[in-house]
């Protein structure tokens, strides 16, 4: 049983502390520990160019034309059993690189996409796609901020395990917490947090959410895009489409239970998910090829001409 820790903050600030926190108490809970801080490793944003999506749904296996440190980065956390992501706050929400490890996560891991892009390629006689995408893991997740802006960070975090469909255990923030090594408390939790990972990474299988419970009651989001003018809602997670009420004095969350295979992180939802990009990608290669297409794109990208960045010592 593994756990690998990732911190997303400073050197030896912070996030690195509460991070080796969890890290020692899942290790005196019979886990095998690993610690990586993130900003040593080189990472490049995506580009979205859907090299990665084409290549799956094509059979060509799981690909990406980025050239960095993603890949061996990619490929500690898919020899772990449970994963823990420390990241510091920004703007009430996770910090740019944890956005950038989402986004580079995106389709190359999404556990549906994978499944597909699996079959094609064996169908075709290919050799499939890595089996440890298709793995279970559990993981959790601890947002570290100076003050009290922390409202989306659990929602941000959250989407990085929707793409790989991993179990999410904790997913917990720290407000006012500049000197959280003093906060007795919270090294307490972050120990409970180490402990629950290491016991969920040892029975994946019987793993369960042990945070605290949110309104949405299928993923725990609390975060929801109101429709102006009515009373939907969606939960900006999961995705899933019902009404925001009052029961007992609290919140609630309400769809209709048939619609719960729609959800994002769910397998079904991300088959239909699947669905909808191979058959976006399809209508974008076919429009290639039309004359009416290719005379706008030319229009439009010659009209105006990218400013260049400054030379290199200028």
């Amino acid at each position: 049983m593994k756990i690998v820790g990732v911190s997303f903050g400073t050197k030896n600030g912070n996030n690195d502390t509460m991070c080796r926190v969890a890290l020692e108490a899942a290790q005196k809970a019979g886990a095998e520990v690993e610690f990586i801080h993130l900003l040593d490793w080189h990472i490049e944003h995506c580009t979205g160019c859907v090299a990665c999506s084409r290549g799956l749904v094509m059979g060509k296996g799981n690909i990406c034309t980025r050239k960095d440190d993603f890949d061996a980065f990619r490929s500690i956390l898919l020899d772990a059993d449970g994963i823990l992501f420390v990241s510091p706050i920004f703007e009430s929400g996770a910090s740019g690189l944890l956005h950038t490890v989402c986004d580079r996560f995106g389709p190359r891991m999404d556990r549906g996409m994978n499944i597909i892009g699996d079959q094609i390629s064996k169908g075709s006689g290919g050799p499939g796609v890595d089996p440890r995408l298709l793995q279970d893991k559990v993981i959790s997740f601890v947002g570290i901020g100076g003050s009290d802006w922390a409202c989306r960070v659990q929602t941000d975090h959250a989407m990085c395990a929707m793409s790989p469909a991993w179990k999410i255990i904790d997913n917990d923030f720290f407000s006012w917490s500049k000197d959280v090594i003093m906060h007795d408390d919270k090294i307490e939790r972050m120990k409970e947090i180490g402990r629950n990972l290491a016991e969920a990474a040892a029975d994946i299988e019987k793993a369960a959410y042990k945070g605290d419970p949110g309104v949405c009651p299928h993923c725990h989001c609390s975060n929801f895009w109101l429709v102006p003018g009515t009373t939907k809602a969606v939960c900006e997670l999961c995705g899933l489409e019902g009404e925001i009420v009052v029961e007992d004095g609290a919140w609630a969350f309400k769809f209709d239970p048939a619609d719960e295979h729609k959800a994002h992180d769910t397998i079904s939802g991300k088959f239909l998910h699947a669905d909808d990009i191979k058959e976006n990608e399809g209508r974008l290669m076919d429009l290639g090829k039309d004359p009416e297409f290719k005379s706008r794109k030319k229009y439009y990208t010659d009209l105006f001409q990218p400013t260049p960045p400054p030379a290199k010592g200028a």
